[in-house]
């Protein structure tokens, strides 16, 4: 009986430190992640912007959810953009979640009168070879939105070309296209939508939020 509760306490022992390491591994990956993705948006923010504005952009942002337009009860963060109080454009931060392996986290910017400046992608844990088409240091394939309305193309062509649109797809790849197209449209159904809601609103004061 000894043997028994002396194994037992061993083993008992040996989960408590496995539990507790797992979770101390956990953390400091989330932080690494998190600080990752942090830079990428500061980098990516840069491309999306007009280049004349005079607000503090990172400080000059809203959070909100919209089921509707970004489901999975996700927050979407809006930066916005103005010159001399004026509205130029917004970048969204929002994720397409029906990618192949998980959300696709992205951001898009969207001039004042609903044309996109551009869409890039932040994160996401697509197959590499696959999936990954849709980075810039990949392909040009995410370049494609540039410019684009919801009425160029007509509403019916914001698919891929295998669903009778205009984007491309990958080989062997589908899904992954199909998901930001459709996110993407969404934000900017949201957006013609809802812009005087994304400039009108007061400025976030929470400290510490992540980009």
């Amino acid at each position: 009986m000894k043997e028994i509760l002396r194994s037992a306490a061993i083993l008992g022992l040996v989960a408590v430190l496995g539990t507790s390491l797992l979770a101390g591994v956990d953390r400091l990956t989330a932080s690494r992640i998190a600080e990752q993705e942090k830079r990428v948006i500061l980098e990516q923010l840069g491309q999306l912007i007009p280049d004349h504005h005079d607000n503090p952009l990172l400080q000059d942002r809203i959070s909100f959810q919209d089921e509707q337009h970004f489901p999975n009860g996700q927050t979407v963060t809006a930066y916005r953009v103005r010159l001399q109080e004026e509205p130029l454009a917004v970048v969204m931060k929002f994720q397409a979640v029906s990618g192949y392996n998980g959300n696709i986290t992205l951001l898009a910017g969207i001039n004042f009168n609903g044309s996109l400046r551009g869409v890039r992608v932040i994160s996401h844990k697509e197959t590499p070879g696959l999936g990954d088409g849709i980075e810039t240091g990949r392909s040009n394939w995410i370049l494609s939105f540039a410019g684009k309305t919801l009425q160029n193309p007509e509403p019916q062509k914001w698919a891929v070309k295998r669903d009778g649109g205009v984007f491309d797809q990958f080989t062997g790849a589908t899904i992954t296209p199909r998901a930001i197209v459709d996110a993407v449209y969404q934000a900017l159904r949201f957006f013609d939508s809802n812009r005087e809601f994304l400039f009108a609103e007061p400025a976030e004061t929470l400290e510490g939020l992540a980009p």
